[in-house]
């Protein structure tokens, strides 16, 4: 099974792009971080942690740090990608105010088609090397 199409939903995708920006940040990944991060009970943390665990997404022990798996890794890393292409199109592209392109980044990235995110990040990346599309993306936030 392609890790694309792993539907764990948008609060399971959501734990696992925190983990693994903890991850990123921390040593450890506990129970209280992520409950802090994401601004939910420790009980919702363990039962979502469970799920992750049963998916083979991360390795969960209770009292023990949370560890992301290699497939777990990966499905993280496809989200948190997600979430920054689309943050950088609506910010950098269409010019929406950097923290309301965040949070809509956060909606969309959990049910954006694959084909529709490679195609807008194929455009960001493709308006950031070319100057003249550079130039109309600035000539089009100016009519704004």
């Amino acid at each position: 099974m392609s890790i694309e199409l792993l539907n764990i939903g948008k609060s399971l995708e959501d734990y696992l792009e925190r983990i693994l920006l903890l991850g990123l940040s921390n040593e450890k990944i506990r129970v209280t971080d992520l409950a802090i991060k994401l601004g939910v009970k420790k009980p919702s943390v363990v039962s979502a942690l469970r799920k992750l665990a049963d998916e083979e997404l991360i390795i969960y022990e209770k009292y023990k740090d949370i560890i992301l798996t290699e497939k777990g890794r990966e499905l993280a890393g496809i989200i948190y990608r997600k979430h920054l292409t689309l943050t950088r199109f609506f910010h950098e592209v269409l010019g929406v105010d950097h923290s309301q392109a965040d949070a809509d980044a956060c909606l969309i990235e959990h049910v954006i088609s694959a084909d529709a995110f490679n195609r807008m990040f194929a455009f960001v990346e493709f308006v950031e090397r070319t100057p003249e599309a550079r130039e109309l993306v600035e000539k089009f936030k100016k009519k704004l």
